[in-house]
């Protein structure tokens, strides 16, 4: 509702505020200096009768029992003599402003910047821009139990002549501000407070769950490398030997990883949440994120619970197995990419609006590889310059077959092969590592008692300790010869 009522009122202030304004309209603009004082005067009595001509409840702000003034102010070169027919020009590149503010104070008829004395020189004019500030209430979130928020709309109308081209574009911006509303009523708001108890009291208990879960799975986490620690000791005193980055990462469980950061954004987003349904707080984007990303993560830790099986387990290792060398693609697959995006950008921003701006080439470049905006991208370069067209089908040519054909023909044939490896290994048996083997020399049973008499396990092997206490971050093989200790040790 957040998102559609700003959507909504965006549009309103365009179509209140811009004179001739149709939908979908992206090349609003005007060609005379009668139609550039025509579209001010028209957002002049507009604003001056706002309350006159909205269906919503849309007000201007007020400061003290003052309503806020329309401010219009022109952007201009200092000082500037240009004479295009003899090719002759004097200017003065420093930019000065002027600005004038009118106050709504009563509805004016016909308004006209002329009589204000406020001129533009449209030669040596940069910009005009409007200042407005529109506020409103959202009231349709009373029919969901939820308190309405005060909105204001801080709007600019920028008319740009900065290129001098004899275009001037016009565009309409809002930076929008919720706010906590001063002073509310809401009659027969008993069932309504009663269902807003009852959600704070579910969010306070999602966060309580989840304190208790980060705190067991930080412990774990902690326990674990506590235990590495160790191992990489003992290893390097009785056989001198450094351990491995992959057995150290064996003392790490990554799905804990996974909860301690779910958890986080969880406790983090609830809190948030119960400060915005109390109208403490106001930053719905931000709620939003932390909350939508930490069920992400929930959902991928379900995956945990499917890697018990072993058809299902077969992604999770398929993923994990390949990540380092997928990383190792990608990073010369990017530099390849950033190559094409800055060449485009260079090239074709003059001439191709999909191209203007980095972010925008970015873009353009990830639909071709997707088969999109192909057609479209050739034929907006077809009435070009013969040597900007011929490079354009060369750049995109190249870029396509480079990369849907090669690039991620190459990164499917990756996965592949360590799909295949994976499924070989199960078939085969996986060799053990040296922190399995290491693991796999206990012969001693639980029930030999030897894990809780200090002096038997000074004697006992160096293996038996490190399995009591870290059969749950190192798995152990089918094939070990003490199973049951993992068991034993969990339970206790």
């Amino acid at each position: 509702m957040v998102v559609t009522f700003k959507e909504e009122n965006i549009k309103t202030l365009k179509h209140l505020f811009l004179k001739g304004y149709e939908d979908q309209d992206k090349n609003y603009a005007v060609y005379t200096s009668k139609e550039v004082y025509a579209h001010i005067n028209y957002i002049i009595n507009q604003y001056m009768n706002l309350p006159n001509l909205t269906v919503g409840n849309h007000a201007y702000e007020k400061n003290d029992g003052v309503s806020t003034p329309l401010s219009l102010c022109q952007e201009f070169y200092r000082h500037g003599s240009i004479s295009p027919g003899n090719d002759t020009f004097d200017i003065d590149p420093f930019i000065e402003k002027e600005c004038l503010s009118i106050y709504p104070l009563e509805p004016v008829k016909d308004a006209a910047i002329q009589d204000m004395n406020f001129t533009l020189d449209f030669k040596r004019l940069l910009s005009v821009k409007v200042y407005l500030i529109i506020k409103t209430i959202n009231l349709q979130t009373v029919r969901h139990n939820e308190l309405p928020d005060c909105y204001a709309f801080r709007t600019v109308i920028l008319f740009d002549n900065t290129a001098h081209s004899g275009r001037i574009k016009i565009s309409l911006d809002n930076h929008v501000q919720i706010n906590v509303c001063k002073d509310w009523n809401i009659s027969g708001s008993s069932d309504k407070d009663y269902h807003l108890t009852l959600i704070l009291t579910f969010d306070s208990f999602i966060i309580l769950a989840c304190l208790v879960s980060l705190i067991l799975c930080i412990r774990s986490v902690l326990n674990g490398l506590q235990l590495q620690s160790e191992y990489a000791m003992f290893f390097q005193k009785h056989y001198q030997k450094t351990v491995s980055m992959s057995d150290r990462l064996e003392f790490v469980n990554g799905w804990y990883i996974l909860i301690i950061i779910s958890d986080t954004l969880t406790i983090t987003g609830s809190v948030m949440k119960i400060g915005i349904q109390t109208k403490e707080l106001t930053n719905y984007d931000v709620c939003s994120i932390l909350l939508g990303t930490s069920t992400m993560f929930v959902w991928i830790g379900v995956l945990r619970y499917l890697g018990f099986f072993q058809k299902y387990n077969i992604l999770i290792l398929t993923l994990r197995a390949a990540f380092p060398n997928v990383i190792r693609f990608l990073t010369c697959a990017v530099m390849i990419y950033l190559s094409y995006c800055f060449c485009g950008w260079i090239v074709l921003g003059p001439h191709h609006e999909n191209f203007r701006t980095f972010n925008m080439v970015a873009d353009c470049l990830f639909s071709l590889i997707n088969g999109d905006e192909i057609y479209s991208t050739f034929t907006k370069l077809r009435g070009k310059k013969y040597l900007v067209w011929l490079f354009s089908r060369l750049y995109v040519y190249t870029f396509i077959s480079l990369f849907t054909f090669m690039v991620l023909s190459l990164f499917i044939a990756l996965i592949t092969d360590t799909y295949e490896t994976i499924k070989q290994q199960q078939q085969k048996g996986i060799p053990a590592s040296e922190l399995q083997a290491f693991i796999m020399e206990c012969k001693d049973l639980p029930a030999s008692g030897k894990y809780n008499d200090p002096e038997t396990r000074t004697t006992a092997a160096p293996s038996s300790y490190l399995i009591e206490t870290s059969c749950l971050t190192a798995p152990v093989p089918a094939e070990a010869s003490c199973p049951d200790v993992c068991v034993c040790w969990h339970d206790g």
